[in-house]
């Protein structure tokens, strides 16, 4: 009952925010806003401010707040039977592959159509209210082509507003918005993109159409400069509009991925780009924007203080494909769901970049352990294992920070595979990683009698090498645990032919993988993890109710009195100032917030780890395993998604599939389509027919 009443109280305060998004363009919304706006300036000690806090920004950190706690509640609600089918689900599940903009789902395609409408609605509202008025400047005497074209770029100014709004959202790795919605780290990311590239072109529109018309009057150099003490600050809004677009080109796939430092640095100049943009906007447009960036603030915070603590490598398994499994220490308390993802930062590396792997262990299994495997493909994993590899049982430079992030937007199919009695499996290359732990774990809880996991799995592993065949070593024993579940190998090596190979004298032309035991005679502390998700109920709902505070407090005592907001005697520089005096009050008491629960949650429960618990890495072995013959290796080509789907779909006993894939775009396109045919095929049989749901894992920027 707990978790229906949080959960309809969700569903109301987003929609509420949604009405509020849909009403603000109307000229209704606008006389009833400045009337709500004048009679709280007037009669209430919390003035226009705390109202329009509480309206435009509080839903979203509301939504924050009411998430932790709804997630805190359902972590101990046991799942003891499959998902059902439905017409929500299935929609939500349909796949469509398109060449240029990838693998997108039913729900992606209604989300983003649904944007683009109130976009378009947004616009026209806007416009067409002022054509009506049709009131030329003053100052510049503007025809009404001159006066239609400059108001289409002032509100094109709000499109791009709109679109920063939602811009932070999607990269809140720890916030509770985006693990209620299992966004998958990939589609999060693609978000964001998709958000910069649209308020860029309208900031750009709105900026160069303003100075069209300021070229026209031949007032370019008399407004350019202007830095106003009421109103529109234009050079504010030149400085914010050069900043975006110095971040845009720097994130750029070209650069992006072969200058990543260029684009990590240029990346945090959004602190400059929002401060310019409250100056150029006012503290009433800052509102809307606030709450993502008010919630990505809190999130990078505790990240980083979650991140201050170091540890050690307990050992590395160095494979002959150049990969290597880092062991590192970790709290028996600690409990992950597979799929997750932890970053890692090596000083000696980098001092200042941090990378996301997937996590190949299980907390079920490994309780003082948490392992990650890493391939060298660039610079940085490159630099590591060379690292590793030269490495003996020296004392030298072991120390990691280590962050997790755990059932966040980066692992949210870690829970989907419990709902299907049929799993299919589909890795490229390194993209086996995330599918080691989901093994494992299936196996721990198997072999304890718990059966609301999958019985039936198939895995499709696609390499290049037949080398790369020993990142399958840390499961080989849960690939022959025929007897608490069933399990099918399939692999492909798409660059070599061999004929008649299987895949046990495979394994044994393959050198054997070399373990490297690091000494940890300077203890150093196990992984704890995140915070309870109360206590960052607790922490964003603190922070909130501080801002709005010293906001309040500050306004009583700096701004000057005044009856109405448009009367306001005060700079507007002044009081953006204030609000951003504000904000560092409530982050810096937030942080000191958090910084004493983590002190007290470290110095009661802390665990240092020693060189006694660093030993009991064990290397799997091929002759561990009883049999291998089941499996399948085939040489020279790629798999044949339809067929294997066909096969798997003709077995599976009409219960719905679950398809996980993690791999090349390329792959993840194929196996999309394949899924979907597969679907369409099954529906125009008789009898019961299972459904394919579609998740991918992939994580590559």
């Amino acid at each position: 009952m707990s978790l229906l009443i949080l959960k309809l109280l969700l569903i109301s305060i987003f929609a509420g925010w949604l009405s509020i998004w849909v009403l603000k363009p109307t000229e209704f919304w606008t006389q009833k806003w400045k009337a709500a706006e004048e009679k709280a300036n007037a009669s209430s000690i919390f003035r226009y401010n705390g109202l329009d806090f509480v309206v435009y920004a509080f839903p979203l950190i509301a939504l924050a707040i009411i998430g932790y706690i709804y997630l805190e509640l359902k972590q101990t609600e046991r799942i003891n039977r499959r998902g059902r089918r439905n017409a929500l689900t299935c929609f939500s599940s349909r796949i469509y592959v398109n060449g240029y903009l990838g693998v997108l789902s039913g729900a992606q395609i209604l989300a983003s159509s649904l944007f683009i409408v109130f976009l378009v609605w947004t616009f026209y509202a806007r416009v067409s209210a002022d054509f009506k008025k049709m009131t030329p400047g003053k100052t510049f005497k503007l025809s009404p082509w001159q006066y239609k074209f400059f108001r289409m770029a002032t509100r094109c100014g709000l499109l791009s507003e709109v679109c920063l709004a939602l811009l932070l959202l999607p990269v809140l790795r720890g916030m509770s918005i985006f693990r209620l919605l299992k966004i998958e780290f990939e589609a999060s990311v693609m978000y964001h993109i998709c958000l910069g590239n649209a308020m860029i072109f309208f900031a750009t529109l709105h900026g160069a159409g303003t100075f069209f018309i300021w070229g026209i009057k031949h007032r370019i150099q008399d407004e350019m400069w202007k830095w106003q003490k009421k109103g529109r600050i234009y050079l504010a809004g030149e400085i914010a509009l050069i900043t975006a677009l110095i971040i845009w080109t720097t994130s750029l796939p070209q650069i992006r991925r072969k200058w990543f430092r260029v684009f990590y640095y240029t990346h945090h100049l959004y602190i400059v780009f929002l401060v310019f943009f409250l100056f150029h906007g006012g503290d009433r447009h800052f509102y809307i924007i606030f709450p993502g960036f008010f919630l990505f603030a809190l999130d990078k915070l505790l990240r980083i203080l979650q991140s201050r603590t170091e540890t050690c490598v307990i050992s590395a398994r160095v494979f002959p494909c150049r990969a290597v499994e880092l062991t590192l220490p970790k709290d028996p308390r600690l409990k992950y769901t597979p799929t997750s993802v932890i970053f890692l930062k090596i000083p000696s590396i980098s001092r200042f970049q941090w990378h996301p792997f997937s996590i190949t262990s299980s907390s079920s299994i490994d309780e003082d352990t948490i392992s990650v495997i890493i391939k060298s493909e660039g610079q940085w994993t490159s630099a590591l294992y060379n690292k590793i590899n030269s490495q003996t049982d020296s004392e030298t430079d072991r120390k990691v920070c280590i962050q997790i992030a755990t059932e966040g937007p980066y692992g949210p199919a870690s829970l989907d595979f419990l709902r299907y009695d049929n799993l299919l499996l589909v890795a490229g290359g390194i993209g086996i990683t995330p599918f080691l732990s989901i093994l494992r774990e299936i196996s721990s809880n198997s072999s304890n009698g718990r059966n609301r996991y999958p019985k039936r799995i198939q895995l499709i592993y696609t390499i290049k090498q037949s080398q790369d065949i020993c990142l399958l070593d840390p499961i080989l024993p849960q690939l022959t645990n025929i007897e608490t579940f069933h399990i099918k190998l399939k692999v492909f090596v798409t660059r070599e032919n061999q004929i008649g190979a299987t895949l046990r004298e495979v394994l044994n032309e393959i050198p054997e993988t070399r373990i490297t035991n690091f000494t940890t005679a300077h203890t150093s502390y196990a992984i704890y993890g995140s915070e309870r998700l109360l206590w960052l109920a607790a922490i964003t709902m603190v922070s909130s109710i501080k801002f709005l505070l010293s906001l309040v407090f500050l306004n009583h005592f700096i701004v000057s009195p005044a009856t109405k907001p448009s009367a306001q005697k005060s700079s507007s520089s002044l009081v953006d100032f204030l609000l951003m005096c504000s904000f560092a009050m409530a982050t810096l008491s937030s942080a000191l917030m958090a910084v004493i629960i983590r002190w007290r949650k470290l110095k009661n429960g802390l665990r240092l780890y020693s060189d006694k618990q660093s030993r009991d890495m064990k290397q799997s072995s091929v002759e561990a395993s009883r049999d291998l013959d089941e499996h399948e290796i085939r040489f020279g080509g790629r798999p044949n998604f339809r067929d294997i789907f066909a096969k798997f779909a003709s077995n599976s006993g009409g219960s719905d599939i679950g398809v996980l894939v993690c791999g090349p775009q390329t792959m993840k396109e194929s196996v999309a389509s394949a899924c979907r045919e597969a679907t369409v095929l099954q529906k125009n049989a008789k009898g019961k027919n299972p459904h394919f749901y579609f998740h991918s894992l992939n994580f590559t920027l």
